[in-house]
């Protein structure tokens, strides 16, 4: 336990929402002092490490990011990251999202024996939209299979290590109308876009959000409007409005809002869109769930995700992916953000025995 202790905190304390290379250091120095991987940066930050490389048999990932979102104010000092321990509980900006899951899969990556392939990457950019996972799989990573070690904790029952098969995606889109300005005192002289973007807000709300079934799991999918920005002046006919829309995703479908262009005057663009996942071989999702449950006296079940991670991005590109980490719910990007080291010692065997079975859920 202490070793994972001691690695935990030392990526922890090291600060990475800005620039992110002193963290990309620290986990690829770990890498080459204590393992025999081939390790590799690219120029997108990443940390690459391979081990078995070129073996027979299917490839398995276990995938973390070393950037983290910016601190509170009481997770720094002088511009240092403080990091404490509590109760059996490490506290500090990053210790769950996500560089407790990363120290446990360095760990587990050293110590398991596999037959076949077996990478370890730590992506940079993934508070940033999956940055690092887009220019790595564009850059030839394809894994056969990734655990990726996003929080799956306390989804069945209180601190119980759980597997996510599923989660949902994110697009964020933009609806803009368009008018004519005129003096409000002339009405009919002008072309209120307020009003189309009206009759576009309406045309959203009629709208059915898709879902989907993923290994027994449901995914609901969402729609809403969370921003509306128009006009100049009080006496102003505005010839201008925005619409910003939040739409949760699920795997396979999309909320059909390209129907807002049917309104004269509107058109609808997409600012980002991060993909869902959904694993399509049961038998890994099962296999990674025996190893989880191993630790923890038969507890665990597979559950779904609400928000997106980069497992999504490795999804789209054809590796089969869960999730699985320390992170409770709720537990990232808070103030007093923290991770159980009991809850991180069991991610850390659990990642070994998943990384010894052969992908598909044989041994």
């Amino acid at each position: 336990m202490s070793e994972l202790r001691d690695l935990t905190e030392r990526l922890v304390s090291i600060p990475s929402h800005d620039d992110e290379t002193a963290a990309g250091d620290a986990v690829a120095s770990w890498l080459r002092e204590h393992t025999d991987a081939d390790v590799t940066r690219d120029d997108a930050g990443n940390v690459l490490a391979w081990r078995n490389e070129h073996a027979d048999g299917d490839s398995l990932a276990l995938v973390g990011h070393h950037d983290v979102v910016p601190p509170d104010e009481s997770q720094t000092d002088d511009g240092d990251y403080v990091v404490s321990e509590d109760d059996g509980r490490l506290y500090g900006r990053g210790t769950a999202d996500m560089k407790g899951a990363v120290a446990a899969m360095l760990l587990a990556f050293r110590d398991a024996n596999p037959e076949g392939p077996l990478a370890l990457a730590s992506f940079a950019g993934e508070e940033l939209g999956g940055v690092g996972a887009q220019h790595a799989i564009d850059d030839g990573f394809a894994p056969d299979y990734a655990v990726v070690g996003e929080g799956s904790t306390g989804y069945s029952a209180p601190g119980v290590l759980d597997v996510a098969v599923a989660h949902k995606g994110r697009r964020a889109s933009t609806v803009t109308a368009e008018g004519e300005a005129a003096h409000a005192s002339e009405v009919e002289s002008g072309v209120n876009a307020v009003y189309r973007a009206c009759d576009a807000v309406d045309a959203i709300r009629g709208l059915d959000a898709p879902e989907a079934d993923v290994l027994g799991q449901h995914l609901a999918g969402s729609v809403a409007v969370t921003e509306i920005e128009g006009g100049t002046a009080w006496n102003v006919i505005p010839d201008a409005c925005e619409v910003t829309v939040d739409e949760r995703t699920v795997p396979g479908a999309r909320a059909d809002l390209e129907r807002v262009e049917a309104v004269e005057g509107v058109s609808w663009s997409v600012e980002q869109d991060l993909p869902p996942m959904a694993c399509d071989d049961a038998a890994f999702a099962d296999a990674v769930l025996d190893a989880a449950r191993a630790e923890q006296d038969g507890a665990g079940e597979h559950v779904a995700k609400p928000h997106a991670t980069d497992a999504g991005w490795l999804s789209a590109a054809g590796t089969t992916c869960v999730v699985c980490g320390p992170a409770e719910r709720g537990e990232a990007h808070t103030a007093d953000e923290s991770v159980s080291l009991d809850v991180l010692a069991r991610c850390r065997r659990a990642y070994a025995a998943a990384a010894e079975r052969v992908p598909g859920g044989q041994s």
